[in-house]
């Protein structure tokens, strides 16, 4: 939902007016970063202190503002390898200290410019500590970035703001999905094929399968159960995505079916709640989300702590210390978040299926939860067996 002019040069000098405003009325001014225009979306933040390209180009971000709580962003610019996706999902983008020049050997051009060319619109000079803490107080919420020289008064922003869709409700995995099938071959010796349905999948992912001797099948959000079938896979996967899984009827059918034929699966983020679903448990909006790549994660299933890449502002309601009974069997609780006791894996006791809340593919970091493709291997390891 945006409206943009391209940003430039001459542009950013004359630091052009911008405003950001909160549905329930808080607004903060700043300058215009990026594209000059209006957007609207969900205000959310993001405790990472790098990894922005990423951030930026995961479509699980797609249709929310992302408000950066480190305050000094865009140091290493913008280059060609790190893009988790074909373009930059956000919104709209928040930062308080952008870079005036880049500094890193692989920068192409500025996160700025990258921002405008991509018609981004942004807003930078913000004291987004305030802003945070009101998001964590208030809880997510609609929002609007307005920039340029002839802005709107405030009352009528703010009604702009109050018309955009909320997050609650939204169905958006096929709109961020590919909408053809593609393979991503194994590096070295092809060990498995695994059908990976893709509701919002970032490039990382596929290749640390790959990187395992995994031939990865790409398959579209709408991909049926006989289209994952017809691959004939070890393994099936379901990512990453947007938007409310309560809305997600047709992947939540689409892995029962995997279930009911006992087939290896495995779910990150999105993939988690749909499995919850899949499994019998209802899913919950949180207040303000998980977003960045520090949260604190358990494994119950080995006792470890990892540090863990999150985005995702709904969550699976499952009871955390009892082993539950399921159309697919006993299935319990296997990750939790040590900050709130948030649901943030499952796993079938009785059938080959997991998943985490969180991103193991480590893209921008951190590592600790890469084991979990190699528990995907173990899986299809042991059913072959």
């Amino acid at each position: 939902m945006t409206t943009s002019k391209q940003g430039n040069a001459s542009q950013r000098k004359e630091a052009l007016p911008a405003v950001l405003v909160l549905e329930d009325g808080r607004t903060f001014r700043g300058r215009a970063y990026g594209a000059v225009g209006e957007t609207f979306g969900e205000a959310v933040f993001s405790t990472g202190m790098t990894g922005y390209q990423e951030t930026l180009t995961d479509p699980s971000y797609h249709r929310q503002v992302v408000v950066m709580t480190a305050p000094h962003v865009g140091n290493t610019g913008v280059n060609d390898e790190d893009p988790e996706s074909r373009r930059i999902w956000v919104a709209g983008y928040v930062v308080r200290d952008p870079a005036r020049v880049p500094s890193n050997w692989r920068s192409r051009r500025s996160l700025h410019e990258e921002l405008a060319q991509q018609g981004v619109v942004g807003i930078s000079g913000v004291d987004t500590r305030a802003l945070t803490r009101h998001l964590r107080e208030r809880g997510a919420m609609r929002v609007g970035i307005f920039s340029g020289n002839a802005l709107p008064d405030e009352g009528t922003m703010l009604a702009q703001v109050r018309q955009a869709p909320e997050m609650k409700g939204a169905d958006l995995a096929a709109e961020v999905a590919t909408k053809e099938a593609y393979v991503v071959p194994a590096i070295g010796e092809k060990k498995f094929t695994v059908a990976a349905v893709d509701l919002g999948i970032k490039g990382m992912t596929p290749r640390r399968m790959a990187e395992r001797g995994i031939e990865v099948h790409v398959l579209p959000a709408t991909a049926s159960a006989e289209d994952v079938f017809a691959v004939e896979p070890d393994g099936v996967f379901f990512s990453n995505g947007p938007g409310d899984p309560a809305t997600a009827d047709h992947p939540v059918s689409v892995m029962r079916a995997v279930l009911e034929r006992g087939t290896p699966l495995f779910g990150i983020c999105f993939g988690n709640q749909i499995l919850g679903r899949a499994l019998g448990f209802g899913t919950y909006k949180l207040k303000y989300g998980h977003r960045g790549i520090n949260q604190p994660v358990q494994d119950r299933t080995t006792g470890k702590v990892e540090v863990t890449a999150h985005n995702h502002g709904f969550a699976v309601d499952a009871p955390l210390d009892t082993v539950s009974d399921t159309p697919f069997g006993r299935a319990e609780v296997s990750h939790v978040c040590l900050n709130d006791n948030v649901v943030e894996g499952l796993q079938l006791l009785d059938q080959p299926a997991f998943s985490v809340q969180y991103h193991p593919e480590a893209a921008a970091g951190p590592h600790d939860a890469a084991y979990l493709f190699d528990r995907f291997v173990s899986l299809m390891e042991g059913q072959r067996a």
